[in-house]
């Protein structure tokens, strides 16, 4: 009940429009039900008119009449049913959908980590989809029909309250049919729907890696894999399926036994004259009538328990709380000189990992330092803790001698560029992309960002220059393309404090050689840590930190670390070969 009501507070901020959708159901249910109290009368004014003059045939022309001027104002009120409802209801699901995408944006980092991108995009698409289904026909639409139900069981008991009470003897235990099924269709629906996030995690997985499922030929070894996932979606909606076949004939033959009793009942009472045959007509169109709404009532509870299936999977998602957020006193993190301290940081990703351990670290204004190491010796980690993409589970990280996590993450990270190793641009024009860098930039700013990145000459050979719309994920371009226009994004913000990941690892010797004289420039008078695993890049840095697991294991000149003939000196003689 109480994930019910989490869905119907979506609809709150519209409770004008929904009072003019439920006026709308309660006027098109009363003329339904009134054009059934004129259908009587029409019954008997047609018998009688067998027998009687021709003041028959007037009130028939009257009652002809009046029953199209009833149908003439119940379509008007249906048409402000339908439109308010999904008006009202279509606006909930845009909120919410909002609410989720806009709760995935400050999410942090481990969520990203823990969770597969195909499992989030299902919880997004699938799940908000079943959801928008179910509030238009379900929780609004149940409304209407509850109001046709409600005024047509009123006027059925108003006609004969003894031959309503003996049709609906059986409506207890259709009631106790559908209870009993919503629990097992609830259920059934969740675990549907959990299937459908392993077929899109696979769907997501293998598209954007084609290119490796292609090279290793294992086409056949990931159809397989999705065909499996497939069939067990399949057995999944089928056993949801089976569950709603077997609902509806159920309580459908349940309901055929109170038409029965109103065919034997009604009869004895015309024939004891305590009902005429148009009375009996009318209460039995009346009672098919209204079996409608019951039928629809009792399709909902399917399409309702897997809304709420599917609204339990978006709210666990919208109730997780960030790891890494904002104190309550958080200040903002004004102009800053860029000296930057690790103390005693520590930080594990699981329990039993260590991924950063006793780090202690200084950087002084506008120094360069360069992170050498081995794969998974924490060089990434260590500088994702500075824009607090992870807290540290122990130590602090200082800048200028502020706790960073006494200042706001937003004014944080307004003061730092990355580079990462891993290029990431949008859909849109490469304009777009370096825009992305400072929003409010202008064209010429976007320019000379470019030129600086070594990128300028490249982007003007496109027919469309900087309007030149790339696909995702940066389609179209190669990646020394892609890198520059990434670094031109950084160069735009114009940070205090950068962070270069891998910069040039996908650039060729010649466009390394021009964007790491790019990048040469921009450092200056800037606080930057480089991770390189190409020692050729960071030769010329202030102070290269040498990592292993975990550890600062050398700190030092590249001249002071080939001295001490370390780890640094071995890293060297590997790359260069002497």
């Amino acid at each position: 009940m109480e994930l019910a009501k989490r869905v119907l507070r979506y609809l709150q901020p519209y409770k004008g429009r929904l009072v003019l959708g439920v006026i709308s159901m309660l006027c098109n249910a009363f003329f339904t039900v009134f054009f059934f109290d004129q259908f009587q009368k029409l019954m008997d004014v047609i018998i009688s008119g067998l027998y009687e003059n021709e003041s028959s045939i007037t009130e028939l022309n009257l009652l002809a009449i009046g029953m199209f001027l009833i149908f003439f104002f119940r379509a008007i009120f249906q048409y402000g049913e339908k439109y308010f409802t999904a008006y009202v209801s279509q606006s909930a699901i845009k909120d919410m959908r909002n609410d989720l995408y806009g709760h995935l944006q400050c999410l942090s980092l481990d969520f990203y980590a823990k969770n597969k991108t195909g499992e989030i995009m299902s919880r997004a698409t699938n799940d908000v989809g079943i959801l928008q289904g179910a509030i238009v026909s379900g929780a609004i639409g149940i409304f209407s029909l509850f109001f046709q139900l409600a005024f047509g069981l009123f006027k059925l008991f108003y006609d004969n309250w003894r031959l309503t009470l003996a049709t609906f003897i059986v409506f207890p235990l259709i009631a106790y049919v559908i209870d009993k099924f919503n629990k097992k269709i609830r259920k059934v629906s969740k675990k549907a729907q959990v299937k459908v996030a392993s077929v899109s995690d696979i769907l997501q997985e293998t598209i954007s890696g084609i290119r490796v499922v292609k090279s290793f030929g294992r086409e056949e070894y990931e159809y397989e894999r999705f065909s499996n996932e497939n069939f067990e979606n399949f057995r999944a909606n089928m056993k949801n399926s089976q569950l709603n076949a077997t609902l509806t004939p159920i309580t459908e033959l349940l309901a055929s036994l109170s038409f029965i009793i109103i065919l034997w009942y009604g009869g004895r009472e015309v024939m004891a004259g305590k009902m005429t045959p148009g009375e009996l007509t009318g209460y039995f169109a009346l009672l098919l009538y209204i079996t409608n709404p019951l039928k629809s009532l009792t399709r909902l509870s399917g399409t309702i328990q897997r809304a709420l299936a599917a609204a339990e999977r978006i709210f666990e998602v919208i109730d997780i709380e960030p790891t890494v957020r904002n104190k309550k006193d958080a200040k903002e993190l004004n102009d800053i000189n860029g000296y930057i301290e690790f103390k005693d940081v520590k930080f594990s990703y699981k329990d039993d990992e260590i991924a950063l351990d006793g780090i202690n670290l200084a950087a002084n204004p506008g120094q360069v330092i360069a992170l050498a190491g081995s794969s998974g010796a924490g060089k990434s980690t260590l500088v994702n803790m500075i824009p607090r993409f992870y807290d540290p589970d122990s130590g602090e990280i200082t800048i200028d001698g502020i706790d960073i996590r006494d200042v706001t993450i937003e004014s944080l990270r307004d003061k730092i560029g990355i580079v990462p190793q891993e290029t990431v641009l949008f859909s849109g024009t490469i304009a777009d992309n370096i825009l992305y860098g400072r929003l409010d930039a202008s064209e010429e700013e976007v320019i000379n960002a470019a030129k600086a990145a070594n990128a300028h000459d490249f982007i003007i050979q496109f027919p469309k220059g900087y309007k030149t719309e790339i696909g995702e994920r940066g389609a179209g371009l190669s990646g020394g393309q892609k890198q520059r226009i990434a670094i031109a994004r950084a160069i735009l913000k114009d940070p205090d404090i950068l962070i270069l990941d891998e910069a040039t690892s996908a650039l060729d010797t010649e466009s390394e050689a021009l964007v790491q004289e790019a990048l040469d420039r921009l450092m200056k008078n800037r606080t930057t840590f480089v991770i390189a695993h190409r020692l050729s890049t960071i030769l010329d840095a202030d102070k290269i930190v040498v990592m292993e697991r975990g550890k600062v294991v050398e700190m030092g000149s590249h001249q002071e670390l080939l001295v001490k003939g370390g780890l640094y000196k071995k890293l060297y003689e590997i790359q260069f070969n002497k």
